[in-house]
C-alpha cells in the first residue's frame, strides 16, 4: 500500500515562493497523481493534476501561471512550485494517487485512492 508524505510547506509573505514534495513509499507513485487544498472553513479543492508520465497537466484557473506541478518518477516524488503567492493561496496542501495509468488525468476527489496528511501554507498578506 503506497503511502504518501508531503513537505515544503511554510509562513511566508506575499510574492514569496514556496516548493512543496509529495514523496511515495511501500510502493510505486508511477500513477495519476494530483495536489488539492482545503482553505479553513472551505471545502477540499482541486490545485493541479499530472499524468503518470508527466503529462496532461492541468491547473485550476486561480492558479495557473503561477503554479507548476512536475514528478520525478525515479525519485517516487511529486512536486508543486508555488510562485508569486498570495493570501488566498493559504490552505492545507494535499497529494494524492488515483491507481491508474489509463485515461486522463482526473480532477475529482473522489478518483484518488491515496492520500498524504496534509502539508500548511500560510501566505501573510
Amino acid at each position: 500500500q503506497v503511502q504518501l508524505v508531503e513537505s515544503g510547506g511554510g509562513l511566508v509573505q506575499a510574492g514569496d515562493s514556496l516548493r512543496l514534495s509529495c514523496v511515495g513509499s511501500g510502493g510505486t507513485i508511477v500513477y495519476h497523481m494530483a495536489w488539492f487544498r482545503r482553505a479553513p472553513g472551505k471545502e477540499r479543492e482541486f490545485v493541479a493534476v499530472i499524468g503518470w508520465n508527466g503529462g496532461s497537466i492541468y491547473y485550476t484557473d486561480s492558479v495557473r501561471g503561477r503554479f507548476t506541478i512536475s514528478r520525478d518518477n525515479a525519485k517516487n516524488t511529486m512536486y508543486l512550485q508555488m510562485n508569486s503567492l498570495r493570501h488566498e493561496d493559504s490552505a492545507v496542501y494535499y497529494c494524492a494517487l488515483d491507481r491508474t495509468r489509463f485515461g486522463p488525468a482526473r480532477r475529482t476527489q473522489g478518483a484518488y485512492d491515496y492520500w498524504g496528511q496534509g502539508t500548511q501554507v500560510t501566505v501573510s498578506s
